[in-house]
This record gives structure tokens, C-alpha cells and sequence, in this order.
């Protein structure tokens, strides 16, 4: 008994929203994330989901993935200090994604005992950051609403109603958050060296055929030699006894 109490109230405090990348998310890159709701309420729908971006690390670049049955609303504001990427001036970033339930076959929102994904494609990612906190509030169709915002601080116990944090992986190096296509100098080096040896097995298998076919031709000449003398020496033996009889 004491073990199903401790389960039934661990439970409903690991069910929070969450963020997630969909691969990686790298350092200086792009990124696609998801955030994972759960329903906690056995009576009620969540119909409402409101994602604030942080503000001390601004993203420039989100776009949100249709969802079917809910609607999605990008918030812009000014940046006191403009970004530049890639050549550009940013003066405006993302400060909030809302999601509003529509309605569908299965009835409005995310149902008891269901969950939804909801994934966006966000950049650049900062480089002076190992994370990224996204404070979420999530509204039920009873008008309650559950504020995921509290932060978690290192070597200490997970807060009631955490925020969702997305954590950054080190930079690839190309700005995309994946590898390089380019091939390094070690594997050029390699290929270069491979060609060598092909074109040294092609040269000695040419050489080769060359000295077998001279060699062919060789025995043929000698062959053909020895049946001439052959036959010059049969005549003159026949000769012979001709003049004899």
C-alpha cells in the first residue's frame, strides 16, 4: 500500500510539459523541437497552450508545424538590441506561440488521459548558452490554468510546475546543426591514394597482358620455325631416296 501511494503520487508530478528536439539542437544552428503535452485532469479537456520564448535569448526564426484541430498564433515584438545573422539585421523576435484548440472528431482539445505534440522549427540557436527555458501555461475547458514556469535550479529537487527546458547540444561547425558535407583534407588524402593504387594495379595489369601476349606470340614464331625446318627436311630426305631408286 505504502509503495502504490508513493507511485500514485509520483505520478501526476513527471506528467508536465516537456520540450524535446526532434535530433539535435545544436549551438549557432537550427533545430526542430516539439512540446509534449499531457492531459493531468480526469475531467476536463486542455484546449489552450501558451509558450513564451526567452527573452535574454531571442530567436529570430520559428515556424509552427499545422496541427490538426488547433490554431497557432506567432507573437512578435522589438528587440532593444537588433541581431545580425547571416548578413542580416533582426530587429524583431518571437516572444510567444499560442495554440488554440479548434475542435475535431475526438471533440476540442487534448481529452483525459491523452497527450499532444505541438513542433516548431526555431533559429539560430544562441552559443553562449548550454539551455532554453520556454515558460508554457496550459488552459483547461473548466477555465483552470496550470502555469509551468517555475525554473529548476542545479543540485535541487524538481519544482511543482516546472518550465519546459531544451537543452543545447556543441555547435557542428556549419551553422545548421548537422555535419559538414565538405570532405576533410585526411579524406581526400585517402581517395587521392586509392586512385594512385588504382592506376598502378591498371598500368601492371596492362603490362602484363602485353608480356603474355608477346610471349604468345614468341611461341607461335618459334613453333611455326620448327615445322618449316620440318617440312624443308622431310623434302630433301624424300629427295633422296628418289635419286637413290
Amino acid at each position: 500500500m505504502a509503495a502504490t501511494a508513493l507511485l500514485l503520487l509520483a505520478g501526476p508530478a513527471s506528467a508536465h510539459v516537456s520540450v524535446q528536439p526532434q535530433g539535435e539542437a545544436a549551438k549557432g544552428g537550427y533545430a526542430t523541437i516539439s512540446f509534449k503535452v499531457p492531459n493531468e485532469r480526469d475531467n476536463a479537456s486542455t484546449t489552450k497552450l501558451e509558450v513564451n520564448f526567452p527573452a535574454d535569448h531571442p530567436l529570430a526564426s520559428v515556424m509552427p508545424q499545422p496541427v490538426p484541430g488547433w490554431d497557432v498564433k506567432v507573437t512578435k515584438d522589438k528587440l532593444a538590441k537588433p541581431l545580425e545573422m547571416h548578413g542580416n539585421t533582426i530587429t524583431e523576435a518571437v516572444t510567444k506561440v499560442t495554440w488554440t484548440a479548434t475542435g475535431g472528431k475526438t471533440g476540442p482539445g487534448i481529452g483525459p488521459g491523452q497527450f499532444q505534440q505541438f513542433p516548431l522549427s526555431v533559429g539560430q540557436l544562441p552559443e553562449d548558452t548550454d539551455q532554453l527555458t520556454f515558460k508554457t501555461l496550459q488552459t483547461y475547458d473548466n477555465k483552470e490554468v496550470v502555469r509551468w514556469i517555475d525554473e529548476t535550479e542545479e543540485g535541487a529537487d524538481e519544482p511543482e510546475s516546472p518550465a519546459p527546458v531544451l537543452k543545447l547540444s556543441a555547435a557542428t561547425g556549419d551553422g545548421h546543426g548537422a555535419p559538414s558535407d565538405k570532405p576533410s583534407a585526411e579524406t581526400a588524402s585517402h581517395d587521392d591514394d586509392a586512385a594512385d593504387d588504382s592506376d598502378t594495379a591498371a598500368s601492371t595489369a596492362a603490362a602484363s597482358s602485353s608480356s603474355d601476349s608477346d610471349t604468345t606470340a614468341r611461341v607461335l614464331s618459334v613453333i611455326a620455325i620448327v615445322i618449316g625446318a620440318a617440312g624443308v627436311a622431310f623434302g630433301v630426305l624424300a629427295g633422296r631416296r628418289r635419286t637413290t631408286t
